[in-house]
């Protein structure tokens, strides 16, 4: 077979540093324009993207030559140079360590699309790490709850 066919649909989630709120509203569609540049210049594709003032979430399309990790480490290096050369905060900005990656059928690809775009409204019923906990009980993710969601990270 001459040319390779696929389709990945990966769900990405992570939190800022602490879970503290500094993803100001007045700047997140700048932070989500700049994460969709580095995902494109990757030469993956952005389906959607949004999240809290806590959190993101950004699905997207993978090509099977390209690992999920290298993905989330360069959006998650590229971005936070890039908020804190804004100085939008007194302080140097920074995301939480690690993520979750979940992956969806092209069947759930409209589902998922819907709700990361409604997060807002997601969010007045439940919490980041309420939300969090579901998802991963949702993929039977073996975890310790004690390591998902560090608060008191530095």
């Amino acid at each position: 077979m001459a040319d390779t066919y696929s389709q990945i649909y990966i769900h990405i989630i992570f939190a800022v540093q602490k879970r503290q709120y500094l993803l100001q509203k007045a700047w997140q569609q700048e932070i989500y324009k700049y994460i969709t540049e580095i995902i494109s210049s990757k030469g993956q594709k952005l389906i959607a993207i949004n999240g809290m003032e806590d959190h993101i979430h950004i699905f997207v399309g993978l090509k099977p030559d390209f690992r999920v990790s290298d993905l989330v480490r360069d959006i998650k290096n590229n971005s936070t140079k890039f908020i804190n050369s804004k100085n939008w905060l007194p302080f140097n900005f920074a995301w939480q360590k690690g993520y979750g990656a979940f992956s969806h059928s092209h069947s759930q690809v409209e589902k998922v699309y819907h709700y990361i775009l409604n997060q807002e409204i997601h969010h007045s019923k439940k919490s980041f790490k309420e939300e969090y906990l579901e998802v991963l009980r949702r993929f039977n993710v073996e975890h310790n709850e004690k390591y998902i969601i560090n608060e008191n990270e530095n």
